[in-house]
């Protein structure tokens, strides 16, 4: 056992003495070093096994463990179930149904008697493995950093770890600890299996690999350890450019700043994605192709503003906004000014009016044209404008646009315009558009906040009274 494996228990696996320890025990060596080292360490611990039903010998084995632990006086509870059904059942490989309801029994054991962590007896070659599984599939740094000694695993249980504490240990050193304390361990004859890939990897590609470097394991345990340095650096890279970029989040969907997430490296945009992903579905894969996809909509111009990436999960562009989002997500309009009725709201001078989500419309009236104009030259807030009072009609409201509606925009020289051809050529988000408020009188539309005024009532060097309008968002909230 290493020296330091009560450093690894405290500060890598995160462990106390005083609470309860779900420890895997399948009756092999690895699990019975951990079992034991568990208990030698002064650790309270419950054994859990899991019948797989997949050998014929395999309630033998569930015998074994349950009498181990008997005489150790340790708790042990006993579960099973016909994994090669579910499998069939859910269309899955055994090795990943197998895995499923494992968990799932150790899980649900943890949370009834709200244990600290479960525990299971992955050791240094098992990391091997996983490593050259990730590998095999191409993947990215998280799969090559291999498993940690600490770890959620969100499809299982947000809040209750996964600890491993024998990463640092040989396959073949858990054996000859098992010898020297007694313990009998079973031979697991599905292990020799080659229908299984980690089978296939372990008897016969790392081999193969030895006869190029016969420190192979070593060599890519050391690449996985170094890795997580790595990763430990990109994920502070992430969270640092996931609070700047990110304006939303919740159940259905993740809203990014899009120029703010275009300024960003191509790996860096990659993992904001992936992240999101996550965020959204624990658990699924996403592979590179995924992310080029993702990626190319962000920053090509001329791709579409829309793209399925998997698992349902959805990705489009609005106006300002990167959504990734559930197939079923119920998209905010907050982040627009909306009318919640058609019915026309009047507008008083000077006076106010709300609007959806906390948005405000007000009007008032300005004495110094000259100040007026300048301001105007300089304004790049287009929810703000100031128009020639002399102009304007005795009456004005706020309503939504009507079929048929035509606008002459500031730029024109009065020409009309369809207000949908409008909207369409200013990329106004689709959704947005049928509550979008217009300042108007009657038909006539006088201003479009966010974009553009009449040219009708704009100032011009003749303006004597002005009257300035604007609409302003609500106070962002700290995320």
């Amino acid at each position: 056992m290493p020296e330091n494996i009560e450093t690894i228990l405290r500060d890598e696996c995160g462990l106390v003495k005083d609470r309860l320890i779900i420890v895997g025990v399948s009756g092999g060596p690895d699990s019975l070093c951990l079992m034991e080292t568990l208990r030698l360490a002064g650790y309270s611990i419950l054994v859990a096994h899991f019948d797989h039903q997949l050998r014929m010998e395999s309630g033998q084995d569930a015998r074994m463990v349950e009498k181990t632990a008997a005489r150790l006086m340790l708790g042990c509870i006993i579960d099973g179930t016909d994994v090669r059904t579910y499998a069939d059942q859910e269309k899955l490989s055994l090795e990943e149904a197998a895995r499923n309801l494992r968990y799932r029994f150790m899980f649900n054991l943890a949370r009834e008697r709200n244990a600290q962590a479960v525990a299971v007896g992955h050791t240094a070659d098992d990391q091997v493995e996983t490593v050259l599984m990730h590998f095999l599939r191409g993947s990215a740094i998280n799969g090559l950093k291999g498993m940690s000694h600490r770890s959620i695993i969100k499809s299982f249980d947000a809040n209750i770890p996964i600890v491993r504490p024998l990463l640092n240990m040989w396959r073949e050193e858990t054996v000859v600890y098992c010898a020297s304390n007694g313990l009998r361990p079973h031979y697991d004859s599905s292990n020799d299996s080659l229908n299984f890939q980690r089978n296939r990897i372990r008897h016969l590609l790392i081999p193969n690999l030895e006869s190029y470097n016969p420190k192979f394991r070593e060599a890519i345990l050391r690449m996985s350890q170094s890795l997580k340095g790595d990763y430990v650096f990109l994920m502070e890279t992430l969270e640092t450019a996931w609070r700047a970029t990110v304006t939303s989040v919740d159940d259905e969907s993740v809203a990014f700043d899009a120029h703010l997430l275009a300024s960003h490296s191509i790996g860096l945009q990659r993992n904001l994605i992936k992240h999101a992903m996550y965020t959204l579905l624990p658990g699924l894969e996403v592979n590179f192709a995924v992310l080029e996809r993702a990626t190319k909509l962000i920053n090509d111009s001329v791709a579409s503003a829309r793209v399925d990436l998997k698992g349902g999960v959805r990705m489009f562009r609005e106006s300002n906004r990167i959504y990734i989002c559930t197939q079923d997500a119920e998209l905010p309009f907050h982040i627009w000014p909306q009318l919640t009725s058609a019915v026309s709201v009047p507008v008083m001078i000077p006076g106010q009016a709300d609007l959806a989500g906390g948005w405000k419309f007000t009007c008032e009236r300005w004495r110094i044209p000259a100040l007026a104009q300048e301001q105007a030259e300089r304004n790049e807030d287009q929810f703000q404008v100031w128009l020639d009072a002399d102009t304007l009609p005795a009456s004005l409201e706020l309503r939504i646009r009507h079929q048929g509606d035509h606008f002459a925009p500031l730029g024109m020289d009065g020409h009309l315009q369809k207000l949908s051809d409008f909207f369409v050529n200013e990329k106004m988000p689709q959704r947005a558009r049928e509550h979008w408020p217009l300042l108007c009188m009657g038909d006539t539309i006088i201003w479009v906040p966010g974009y553009r005024p009449a040219h009708p009532y704009r100032l011009t060097d003749l303006t004597r009274n002005v009257i300035y309008f604007s609409v302003a968002r609500p106070l962002e909230k700290i995320r």
